[in-house]
């Protein structure tokens, strides 16, 4: 019984000794990319929480060495507490600006990739076209819109005036709710390409010979698609999801540049109440907003992950 123990004591021993040498040896190769992950993740968020413990003026310079508390958060001028800021609507159109971004994004993506994986003539050339959102510029995009739907030069206005959808031209972009939702559609809009890839790409690894096998046994091309398709996309879905919400969630340019109303007004969301905190009241209130915006944004990933449970095995 003790030679028993002694030798479990020696080879965990000799687990452990091989192990810590197998780090040793992967550390000169790991280095760079923790310098990295130090250096451009790490320094900046921790800066970020420093920062928002101190009060500093707009001009980004420090009033005082003694840490201010929860001020910067829930003071009387804090990033929840400003007087003026609707921070109700504002948590509910970043909620709304995540959900139906990723939501209708993903839909119509997997109608776009069911269609791209079907063979037909062109469809080369259509894939190609497709990819052009994502290949071009956030800020060149949102700026084509911005232009399109100026009141009285607008092309889009103009088009939709001509086609009967309106009676007169408006200013899409000077009202906050209706600048909001335009957003919303050009967010969509360029989030369109790398999800469908993404999808298209989980779709071409779906074996034929399921679905053939699926088919012989009578499964119509709906019970195909809902029983064996789509829990096989599960993983490409998931990913394109995830990144999408990252993605969305700190999204500045598309709002910055499509909402024309200065000041706090309706039409924002966390991200953009950030730049205007910053502006105005400095780096103090708008780090403390960061990082609400940023456990906020772990929280919708954690619902996210609990609801759809990406990584559950397919039967």
């Amino acid at each position: 019984m003790s030679h028993n123990a002694n030798t479990e004591v020696a080879v965990g021993t000799a687990k452990k000794s091989r192990g810590l040498r197998d780090t040793v040896t992967a550390l000169p190769w790991l280095l760079p990319t923790l310098i990295l992950i130090c250096g451009v993740v790490l320094y900046p968020a921790g800066l970020m929480v420093y920062t928002s413990f101190f009060k500093y003026n707009k001009q980004g310079i420090r009033k005082g060495d003694d840490p201010i508390g929860l001020d910067n958060y829930i003071g009387k001028a804090g990033a929840l507490t400003f007087p003026g800021v609707p921070i109700g609507r504002i948590l509910m159109n970043t909620v709304v600006w995540v959900v139906v971004v990723v939501i209708v994004t993903v839909l119509l993506s997997l109608l776009l990739a069911q269609f791209l994986n079907k063979p037909f003539r062109g469809r080369k050339l259509l894939r190609l076209f497709v990819i052009l959102p994502w290949a071009c510029s956030v800020v060149m995009t949102a700026t084509v819109f911005r232009y399109g739907l100026q009141e009285n030069v607008g092309l889009f206005n103009r088009l939709m005036v001509d086609t009967g959808i309106l009676e007169t031209t408006r200013a899409w972009t000077k009202d906050p709710t209706s600048a909001f939702w335009v957003a919303v559609f050009v967010a969509v809009y360029v989030s369109l390409p790398f999800t469908t890839y993404t999808i298209l790409a989980g779709l071409q690894s779906v074996p034929d010979e399921v679905l053939e096998a699926a088919h012989v046994d009578g499964a119509n091309p709906v019970q195909r698609y809902a029983q064996i398709v789509l829990p096989l996309l599960r993983p490409a879905i998931a990913t394109a999801a995830l990144i999408n919400i990252i993605n969305v969630f700190n999204s500045l340019p598309i709002l910055r540049l499509l909402q024309e109303t200065p000041g706090y007004h309706t039409g924002h969301i966390t991200t953009t109440l950030m730049y205007e905190y910053q502006r105005s009241l400095g780096p103090g209130v708008s780090s403390a907003l960061s990082v609400l915006n940023f456990l906020f944004c772990l929280v919708i990933i954690a619902i996210y992950l609990a609801v759809v449970k990406p990584t559950k095995e397919v039967d």
